[in-house]
């Protein structure tokens, strides 16, 4: 689980460089990107990194296409993310959480083959208490011959990212990357300004003792996650035969980063509580991002019924139930949503102990 090395030597300007070299046709826009957006996530950790100091905490008082209230840090990473990345000639158009529709390229920038999704600043709801927050970014290939990219074409299932990344900002900040050949990290030394290679060939374990669910949302699962939720709180005494540990930060970006760093499993699957949405996280800047993280470090992403990479998006801002993590426990609840989903599960230990269990 994790990572085997660390090395302090290279740059994630030469990781790229010299992944970029293992293709013979490659032109070198890709790296460029990705040297973009790193250096996004770096403006955007040093306005966080001031906290209070930055006058940029607290809300707007407006509300995104999403109906949620924004938060400054919300409008300004946003910000930062377009101004970083529109003018270089890699991309073709971008798409955030935080707009309504596609931002096409400026007619006075060159235009790229990619498109840039990203969700600028998730959990920002935890910035004014100090908690660890991120940005998400996943970069597809504009289809042949567009230029100018219309909604359509953003819905491109997961299996078609060409990269996908988060950017954490904690006590130290640190890019988390695939290109699709494995999931390296990257720790931001402040002295040098450089991304340096510290956490290479993540991976993450298929068995673990951890998961990671909003209790107070239990009133609304589903019969399978209200069954795999109570057997780990059975403990040992009950049909996992072990104790289980249950986290909860209300930030995608910190749960993905524990989960890569010694495992655990994911869920925010779909509920009852809103039966006009088929989940609650995004799934082309959230949902599909992370999963292929996950999915390269070995570990299992889907909506509790399917792989999250194979689900076609049907609009920009869809939601999705997402579960994700360890293989093991994911495909077990992809079992229990299977097999055990159409009815409450009343097995004796369970049906009137259980913490979640719902009562007629």
């Amino acid at each position: 689980m994790g990572y085997t090395k660390i090395s302090t030597t290279k740059t994630l300007t030469r990781f790229l460089i010299e992944e970029q070299r293992r293709f013979n046709h490659a032109t070198g826009g890709f790296t460029a990107l990705i040297n973009d957006v790193r250096l996004a996530c770096k403006r955007i950790a040093r306005v966080i990194g001031k906290g209070a100091l930055s006058d940029a905490l607290g809300a707007i008082g407006t509300t995104n296409v999403q109906g949620e209230t924004q938060m400054k840090l919300d409008v300004l990473a946003n910000d930062i993310f377009v101004r970083t990345n529109e003018w270089g000639g890699q991309l073709m158009g971008m798409l955030s959480e935080e707009m309504a529709d596609p931002y096409p390229i400026p007619a006075e920038y060159p235009r790229g083959r990619y498109l840039l999704l990203f969700d600028p600043l998730d959990g920002s709801s935890n910035i004014d208490v100090n908690v660890s927050v991120g940005s998400i970014f996943s970069v597809l290939r504009c289809p042949d011959g567009i230029s100018e990219p219309t909604e359509r074409d953003f819905l491109q299932p997961g299996t078609q990212q060409v990269c996908a990344g988060y950017a954490i900002y904690g006590p130290s900040t640190m890019l988390v990357l695939t290109t699709g050949r494995g999931v390296n990290g990257f720790t931001l030394d402040r002295e040098i300004g450089e991304f340096m290679l510290t956490h290479p060939d993540i991976t993450i374990e298929a068995d673990t003792s951890e998961f990671a669910i909003n209790a107070s949302n239990s009133r609304y699962w589903e019969p399978a996650i209200k069954r795999y939720v109570n057997e780990c709180l059975a403990g040992k005494a009950g049909p996992r035969g072990r104790d289980f540990n249950m986290r909860w930060i209300a930030s995608l970006v910190a749960e993905t980063h524990r989960i890569l760093m010694r495992g655990g499993v994911f869920m925010y699957p779909r509920d009852r509580k809103d039966l006009s949405k088929a989940g609650r996280l995004r799934l082309l800047y959230e949902a599909n991002p992370i999963g292929f993280l996950i999915e390269q470090a070995g570990g299992r992403a889907s909506t509790g019924h399917q792989p999250i990479l194979e689900v076609q998006p049907q609009a920009a801002h869809e939601r999705i139930g997402f579960v994700f993590g360890a293989r093991n426990e994911v495909e077990r609840i992809e079992r229990y949503h299977r097999d055990h989903n159409d009815f409450e599960y009343d097995a004796p230990l369970f049906g009137t102990r259980g913490l979640f269990t719902t009562h007629a």
